[in-house]
């Protein structure tokens, strides 16, 4: 490398730059806040630690994004943290010993070995609550109520919330008996959307016509409200888990509908999203200005058993970058007062008050007169000056 490449940096890793780090850093607050406001309890996890843990209950695409080093000390294989939820996990499993639920919170870098989407960050900042200990639809509920919260705070509209349920298809290929590698295949063609490469896979592969037209019914049950209509037919010889599924959508899509009338609701009911690691419900927040979901997260029960403690659970998270990025709200800053350097006891009085008021006071190092041109570069809204009587005061520009 040139000196002159030296200032570049890895594809899909970038700097922050003072207005947007503004915007990321005064919406982490907020958020945290909101989260706070909810019970959730922050909670800081390290970024790299022993593979074993870091990947429990992950799927085979989030091996695939952790960077693996060796640790010199142990000489075992240690990961970079490309997701933080398995952290969460073992928090509760090892350390809190709650006997009811838990509810944690957390924001910070991951580091991912490719992005992704096109023009998605390697290091996204992720921001995401979870909530251990509680396995009814009311847990998801509020995860989804939060979740949208989050959206509306950080200034994000329209809204779609899409609901699937990765049980559904699990059960129904149990009840077919196919064995790992073929559901694996059939898995991949659900993913692809590829509908008729999926009925034709069907009818070589399932022996039970009926467990075969649910699944090819199911491939294609996406859309609004009425999905749920055609999936009460289609599914209506279903195992019973399968229905009980279907009435957890049903109720979790009604109390959303009643406490969140402003974003709109869909279902997808092949969206296996996560199907190694989910156990259940799934969701995920769209918007028309991006084209991946700007939140999702969905239930992971008994994530926590290989740390000796399985527990219920469910959470959501979402990148802090794309969410300051898709804000419409305004991100307004402090005034800047520029100040002199001098010792004055007064002066030093008056530039604590106004810093603790919550201005920023810029003290001008130089002994020149600061001109206009500085004054634009630091942004600065006023300046204290003394007047004939020595006393300080604050002038606006």
């Amino acid at each position: 490398m040139t000196r002159a490449d030296r200032w570049l940096l890895p594809e899909g890793v970038e700097e922050v730059l003072p207005p947007q780090a503004h915007r990321l850093e005064t919406l982490r607050r907020e958020i945290l806040d909101l989260y706070r406001g909810w019970g959730y309890q922050l909670v800081i996890t390290p970024m790299i630690e022993y593979i074993d843990s870091l990947l429990v209950g992950s799927s085979h695409d989030l091996d695939l994004q952790t960077f693996k080093i060796t640790d010199q000390l142990s000489g075992r294989m240690m990961g970079v943290r490309a997701d933080i939820t398995p952290q969460v996990a073992r928090i509760d499993a090892r350390n809190l010993h709650r006997e009811g639920p838990a509810r944690l919170c957390y924001a910070d870098s991951v580091l991912h070995t490719r992005p992704q989407g096109l023009l998605n960050s390697r290091v996204p900042i992720k921001i995401g609550a979870e909530l251990f200990g509680h396995a009814g639809v009311a847990c998801d509920i509020e995860l989804i109520l939060l979740m949208a919260d989050t959206l509306r705070l950080a200034g994000i509209r329209p809204v779609h919330l899409v609901l699937g349920h990765v049980g559904i298809f699990r059960e129904l290929v149990a009840a077919a008996g196919l064995n790992t590698d073929a559901e694996t295949e059939l898995f991949d063609l659900m993913q692809r959307k590829a509908h008729a490469e999926t009925d034709a896979w069907l009818d070589i592969n399932v022996q039970d016509p009926s467990i075969c037209q649910m699944l090819r019914g199911l491939s294609q049950l996406s859309g609004g409200a009425d999905v749920m209509d055609a999936a009460e037919k289609l599914l209506l010889q279903a195992p019973d888990s399968v229905r009980n599924a279907l009435d957890e959508l049903r109720q979790i899509s009604a109390a959303v509908c009643q406490r969140s009338s402003d974003i709109s609701l869909g279902f997808d009911l092949s969206e296996l999203r996560g199907y190694q690691y989910h156990t259940g419900t799934v969701f995920a927040a769209y918007t028309p200005t991006h084209g991946r979901a700007v939140a999702k997260g969905g239930r992971y029960d008994e994530i926590g058993k290989v740390f000796g403690r399985a527990r219920p659970a469910s959470g959501f998270d979402a990148d802090l970058k794309i969410l300051a990025q898709l804000s419409e709200r305004d991100y307004p800053s402090s005034r800047v007062v520029l100040a002199p350097d001098l010792s004055d006891k007064a002066l030093q009085a008056l530039i604590a008050q106004l810093r603790s008021g919550g201005d920023i006071v810029i003290q001008h190092l130089g002994a020149d007169e600061p001109d206009e041109s500085l004054m634009r570069e630091l942004q600065c809204g006023a300046r204290i000056v003394a007047d004939d009587k020595h006393n300080w005061r604050v002038v606006e520009r």
